[in-house]
């Protein structure tokens, strides 16, 4: 019996591109199963209806369940990037081809999935036992950024202006 939490990314008919893309972007990434709609639909029979992937090591679902629900930010896949190159290669691939930069590192792709890209330990900068004024000034800097920029972020923290 499996047991454990296993996000469910609703698409409107391209869930397996999708997780083509994903795949296509991370390491440790792979389709694990393709599941079919049947005779008692709703969809065509035969065409995809869920998609069982990996991605970065994270097990997701994508499911094609139509247009009743578009994408939003209200929930966000969050990417823990070791160094500046992999904030700038992910970034770039999210956004590539029709996705959107927004603000602090958040950004949509281009089937509307809402993604973060931060540096790893990000949230040890804001968290408690955080020094108050150097998270106020690195916070300051986060909030002036579309994508995250990990010496920005430092010299601002240390409070060194350009």
């Amino acid at each position: 019996m499996r047991t454990g939490l296993v996000p469910n990314l609703w698409f409107d008919d391209n869930a397996e591109e999708a997780a083509d893309f994903y795949v296509s972007i991370f390491p440790d990434s792979q389709i694990n199963l393709l599941g079919y709609y049947t005779e008692a639909g709703p969809g065509k029979a035969g065409t995809v209806v869920t998609v069982d992937f990996t991605v970065n090591g994270t097990r997701l679902i994508g499911i094609n369940g139509g247009p009743a629900f578009p994408p939003s930010e209200y929930a966000s896949l969050l990417v823990e990037c070791d160094d500046q190159d992999e904030i700038d290669r992910y970034w770039a691939a999210l956004i590539a081809d029709g996705g959107r930069a927004s603000q602090c590192g958040w950004c949509k792709d281009r089937f509307g999935v809402s993604w973060q890209v931060v540096p790893a330990g990000f949230d040890e900068m804001f968290g408690p036992g955080a020094d108050p004024e150097r998270a106020a000034r690195a916070m300051k800097a986060v909030l002036g950024m579309t994508k995250m920029d990990i010496a920005e972020i430092e010299r601002a923290a240390d409070g060194i202006t350009a």
